[in-house]
């Protein structure tokens, strides 16, 4: 709470008003510890407070500023305004009507979260495009980065195919759990998202094209992993192709049925993963069965067995 009444103090000084910092913390933690309104809400609602008291317009206030192009990698801190190029990695579906879009973007550096502002109505940005997103906030939650889009902010188009980067990483664990939005599914043909009940967040009721894919949930003993796998790697590690998962949907006139069959062959048991982390998620590119978990269990019993103590049992 310190840091962001600094923030605002400084916003307001720039403004030629003067605000006292222990006021603005006082009401932050009125508003974040009786109320338990979150930060971000109380951070908005304390400025909007002051800038009633002081007549000063939010548009003032949240003026344009000419800021710093930075890369992926160099957020490091919360509140900072930046401008970034970057292509759209993924587009995830919003169940809020207060965000316009939500997301993965990147960079030669690295990926990062993105949350687009309904109010701030911006023009929407596709998967696998490049932009230049001017004048956006950084945001900090529990050690991970992301940026905000607001009334300030600008997107441009850029022609440039920017290359993201990625950093390779490897994990060994049991599949615990699969997530729905797993098996056979739809995608919106203008944008590739997953359809929720035959329809796209953005354009509305389409005739969906079906894709195969899981999203899984790892647990290696000390901490838990989500991963995503497409068709192609789901085909190969369970056998079932697309089309069969079609034929198999339709027979049944159930899509659940493929899900369920996914989850007979992969729920409980020790996989080994590769592919890329971007956010939550790694992205496999390949998989395979490890048994050395059902091996050391057998050399326990093994070894359990032939024991002095069993052995008079």
């Amino acid at each position: 709470m310190s840091e962001i009444a600094t923030k605002i103090e400084a916003r307001f000084s720039e403004l030629g008003v003067k605000v006292k910092t222990d006021e603005i913390e006082t009401r932050l933690d009125q508003l974040i510890n009786k109320f338990k309104v979150p930060a971000e809400e109380a951070r908005r609602n304390v400025i909007n407070y002051f800038l009633k008291q002081h007549n000063i317009p939010r548009t003032e206030f949240f003026a344009q500023r000419e800021t710093q192009v930075v890369k992926v990698s160099d957020i490091k801190e919360d509140g900072k305004w930046v401008t970034l190029r970057g292509k759209i990695v993924k587009l995830w579906e919003s169940n809020h009507e207060s965000v316009s879009q939500v997301g993965l973007l990147g960079d030669e550096s690295g990926t990062i979260r993105f949350t687009k502002w309904t109010k701030a109505a911006l023009p929407q940005v596709e998967e696998g495009k490049s932009y230049l997103f001017k004048n956006v906030t950084t945001s900090e939650w529990q050690g991970q980065f992301s940026i905000k889009l607001n009334r300030t902010s600008e997107i441009l188009p850029i022609k440039e195919d920017i290359e993201v980067g990625s950093t390779p990483v490897e994990y060994t664990g049991a599949i615990v759990d699969i997530q729905s939005g797993s098996g056979l599914i739809k995608r919106c043909p203008e944008c590739n998202r997953a359809l929720v009940k035959g329809a796209c967040g953005e354009h509305g009721k389409v005739d969906g094209i079906y894709d195969l894919r899981v999203k899984a949930v790892m647990d290696d003993g000390e901490k838990v992993q989500d991963i995503l796998l497409n068709r192609e790697v789901t085909e190969k590690l369970t056998g079932i192709t697309l089309e069969k998962a079609k034929e198999m949907a339709t027979e049944a006139l159930d899509q659940s049925v493929v899900l369920d069959a996914i989850k007979r062959q992969l729920v409980g048991r020790y996989f080994a993963v590769s592919g890329t982390k971007l956010d939550r998620f790694i992205l496999v590119d390949t998989i395979s069965q490890d048994v050395k978990p059902i091996e050391e269990e057998i050399k326990k019993l093994l070894s359990s067995a032939a024991s002095p103590v069993a052995q008079e049992a």
